[in-house]
């Protein structure tokens, strides 16, 4: 399992890549075309890159859980590692409640996006709102590892 959830961590990091890089695109274009004569001014560039926007926080979300980067604050001070186990063990469960009414009201989004298309592009919205779900269903992943690695410590399993 921690083999496969590496490689999907490594997948979230390359399209995390590839939306800045898209982003890059619609931002250079209203840039200049509000700066400069060179290009026309295209209405689209703004909504496209919003919903670029939107993927890099959710996808940016996704990896920061899988590295206990967004959600934990170190502000106790240094317990002993079966303590600090349980601490994680307790902020997980908080967050697994998170993950799962984004899943669960993620879905019900997609669904009523799947009848809108974007004013101006004409995107399908379902394939903005499909973040909240996929970020919901990465987030239990990740923290059904985590939680597995903790309760390990909690048990005197692993190497403390």
């Amino acid at each position: 399992m921690k083999k496969f959830l590496d490689g999907y961590c490594q997948l979230l990091r390359l399209l995390l890549t590839v939306m800045m890089a898209v982003l890059l695109i619609p931002v250079a274009m209203q840039i200049l075309s509000r700066y400069t004569g060179l290009i026309p001014r295209y209405i689209w560039t703004e909504e496209i890159a919003r919903f670029c926007f939107i993927w890099i926080i959710m996808l940016g979300a996704m990896i920061a859980v899988r590295e206990g980067t967004h959600f934990e604050v170190d502000v106790l001070p240094h317990f002993s590692p079966r303590i600090e186990a349980l601490v994680r063990i307790f902020t997980a469960i908080a967050m697994l409640f998170v993950a799962l009414t984004f899943v669960w009201y993620g879905y019900i989004f997609t669904k009523f996006g799947a009848i809108q298309r974007s004013e101006i592009s004409g995107l399908p919205m379902w394939t903005i709102f499909i973040a909240w779900p996929l970020a919901g269903l990465s987030w239990l992943a990740f923290l059904g590892e985590k939680l597995m690695t903790d309760i390990k410590i909690l048990r005197g399993e692993t190497a403390l």
